[in-house]
């Protein structure tokens, strides 16, 4: 259909005193081809956005058929348009530009999909980037610490030279850049030392204070280097990769080297109903317990509720997060680190040496096999909990020549045991559910939904390393995957429903 395209005095700038259009007015007939020519930066791509509705004008009018196309949508203009340069919309975010959520929100009304019963798994890909280019920050710490001993050894080499002329530098545990940079400053007029003119390479003489100077320099720059690798890996992770710093040091599924290798990579997230992928997520922690709320977060952000039944393995079932169930109205679906062996292992969960299993006296205290009874110690804090979660320490009150040493411990004084009578009650509930027959449902559609999405996208389509660098491109690179997984997903189906009819 033609159209005759009509622009009235457009003005556009980012700044008052920086204007990029200044009343531009032309008009377009059906089938004219018109050419914008130009120097870099005068404005012509700023003016095919402002047409497209990608950016609004500061003054004047777009008329299409003679309708002023002001204030409609970039949807609503019917407008096509291709970037020379960007595959995407630079200015618009990813799920803006790909719109996961749209279209999912078509497949799941036409598919009818549950999003109450989501299945949730996680793989770990490795990044492209160089396997050999870590960066650890506990070493860099280490490194930093000796670096402030060794300039702590230097000032005092230079206070000491100093001691007849009521100078001194002072001497701390730790040394700022900033403070660094400002000793060097202060040094340089002391001496009177000029660094363009300090003489370098063999056969020159260097003076003692040309040589405290350099070691100066020297430290500071190793400071800055370190604090931009403690800085770059961040509060919630040890390592990153020079090539591709938000990449993190794993150990992968696949040890090709057979050496426990670490590799760089990142941790995928997919959260499947019904077949098809509602939610993914790429974080940076080895962990996937830490991984579970974000997901959650995520696909509240999306869907505006919380699943009913959030089902995982092993990985993601920590206190933190069946309390977060409990905060959220979410049933515990999620297994824990020895649920196997609570469910199938009957020598391991009826175990009478297990603290757990230790029958409590009239007294409140519990009481070994040996009939001994366990003192509290003290209550303390369980680290890395979210909610305040403490744990009770207990000691037996005597150990010596007791028959059952051998098959109760292992130390070589009295018993000391851990309970978490909260944590413990948990995980019966969490036992209770899984081994119902609906858990044991949930259970298998998860090992076939969720692990069948990663079998399909890391094998069938050889998706096992990254194609781009940076979180920001791994995220568009898994939601353009999750785009084409459940496209050919809702392809296959309705080509199944087509022959079946």
């Amino acid at each position: 259909m033609s159209a005759r395209l009509e622009l009235k005095n457009i003005s556009f700038s980012y700044e008052e005193e920086n204007k990029i259009l200044d009343k531009i007015s032309f008009n377009i007939d059906s089938n004219d081809f018109l050419v914008l020519l130009g120097s870099s930066g005068c404005g012509k791509t700023t003016l095919l956005y402002i047409i497209a509705g990608l950016l609004s004008q500061s003054d004047g009018e777009v008329l299409i058929d003679g309708i002023n196309v002001n204030n409609q949508d970039p949807k609503s203009r019917d407008v096509a348009m291709v970037f020379q340069n960007y595959a995407l919309y630079p200015s618009m975010t990813i799920y803006n530009n790909i719109a996961l959520d749209e279209i999912n929100s078509y497949i799941f009304e036409v598919e009818n999909v549950d999003l109450s019963h989501i299945y949730i798994d996680g793989t770990k890909i490795v990044a492209n980037a160089n396997r050999y280019s870590w960066v650890w920050k506990r070493s860099s710490k280490k490194n930093r610490q000796k670096t402030f001993n060794k300039i702590t050894a230097l000032f005092q080499e230079i206070n000491s030279s100093l001691v007849y002329q009521d100078v001194e530098f002072e001497v701390r545990t730790e040394y700022p850049i900033e403070y660094m940079e400002l000793i060097i400053d202060r040094y340089i007029k002391l001496f009177d030392i000029q660094p363009e003119c300090i003489v370098r390479g063999r056969g020159h003489h260097k003076t003692a204070e040309q040589r405290i100077y350099d070691k100066l320099v020297e430290y500071t720059e190793k400071l800055k280097k370190y604090a931009i690798h403690i800085n770059t890996c961040g509060d919630n992770r040890n390592s990153y990769s020079k090539t591709d710093n938000d990449a993190t040091f794993f150990r992968m599924k696949r040890d090709y080297m057979g050496n426990d290798q670490l590799l760089p990579g990142y941790n995928i997230q997919l959260g499947v109903c019904d077949e098809y992928i509602a939610v993914a997520d790429v974080k940076q922690y080895a962990s996937d317990m830490d991984c579970f709320i974000p997901l959650m977060e995520k696909f509240k952000k999306i869907y505006g509720f919380y699943p009913k039944y959030p089902v995982a393995d092993a990985g993601y079932g920590s206190f933190n997060n069946y309390l977060y169930c409990e905060e959220h109205g979410m049933e515990k679906y999620m297994k824990f680190t020895m649920f196997e062996k609570e469910s199938k292992d009957e020598k391991y969960r009826d175990n009478p040496y297990r603290a757990v299993n230790f029958p409590i006296n009239k007294n409140g205290k519990p009481v070994c096999p040996n009939g001994k009874e366990f003192n509290f110690l003290y209550t303390r804090p369980v680290k890395g909990n979210k909610y305040g979660r403490t744990e009770e320490l207990y000691q037996c009150e005597d150990c010596t020549n007791c028959n059952h040493k051998e098959q109760c411990c292992k130390a070589k004084g009295n018993r000391i045991i851990r309970l978490n009578e909260e944590l413990t009650i948990v995980h019966q509930e969490v036992l209770s559910n899984l081994n119902s027959t609906k858990g044991a449902l949930l259970r298998m559609n998860r090992s076939i939904q969720a692990e069948g999405a990663f079998g399909t996208i890391k094998w069938n389509r050889a998706y096992t390393r990254a194609k781009r660098r940076g979180l920001k491109g791994i995220n568009l690179e898994i939601l353009m995957i999750c785009c084409g997984f459940n496209l050919h997903k809702y392809h296959l189906k309705s080509q199944s429903q087509k022959r079946a009819a």
